[in-house]
Formats: C-alpha cells, structure tokens, sequence
C-alpha cells in the first residue's frame, strides 16, 4: 500500500519538475542583457560614471557605477521593451542611445562617450 502511494506521489511531481524546467528556459530566451563601456572625451575609461537604463514602457530606471575598467553591464531585460541607456559624471552626460526591441541580440554591447562639459 506505500509503495503504490509512493509511486503515485512520483508519477505526480516528475511533470510539475518538468514544467518548472521548462518555464526557467523560456524565461532565459525572453531575456537578453547590454553591456559597454564608458569613456571620456579623451576616450579613456570612466570610473565612477553613473549608467542609466530607462524602461521606456514603465519608466523605471535602473543604475550601474562604473569601476575603473569604465565596464558597464545590465541582465534579464525583456526582448520585447526598448531601453534608453545614458550615462552621467561630474556634469557631462553621454548622448542617449536606444536598446531596440527590434534589436535580437542576446548580449548587446553599447558603448557610451561622455560629451565636454
């Protein structure tokens, strides 16, 4: 009687374990990431430049502050949203520029030049 109570608890949980594998992997194809570098005029690396990325659909803005690579990089943004990334530093700002939904890649790379003050 345990036995056939195991075995039926087994023969229930393998397709949810499934599911649930299932569902991470669409998860990871719906998802792409950005990332670049932050140079000054000079077109030295930037450390300490703040990198922002605008959801142009919610508003929200997420932020990354460089290190002295000047390397900036944002994970598990939607495929089907455009993004603005702009980046700032001790008054001077970088053109804006636009992450497409159009745009297919995985992991886009986006450099950004901060303009003269």
């Amino acid at each position: 009687m345990i036995r056939t109570f195991l075995a039926l608890v087994l023969i229930a949980c393998v397709p949810l374990a499934v599911a649930q594998k299932k569902n991470k992997g669409d998860d990871q194809r719906n998802t792409r990431g950005v990332q670049g570098m932050v140079t000054s005029p000079e077109d030295t690396p930037v450390d300490g430049a703040v990198v922002q990325l605008k959801n142009t659909k919610t508003l929200q803005i997420r932020s990354f502050i460089t290190k002295q690579d000047g390397l900036y990089y944002f994970h598990g943004l939607s495929t089907d949203i455009d993004y603005e990334l702009k980046a700032d530093y001790q008054g001077a700002s970088s053109p804006s520029k636009t992450l497409s939904s159009f745009d297919s890649r995985k992991e886009a790379v986006m450099n950004l030049k901060l303009n003269k003050k």
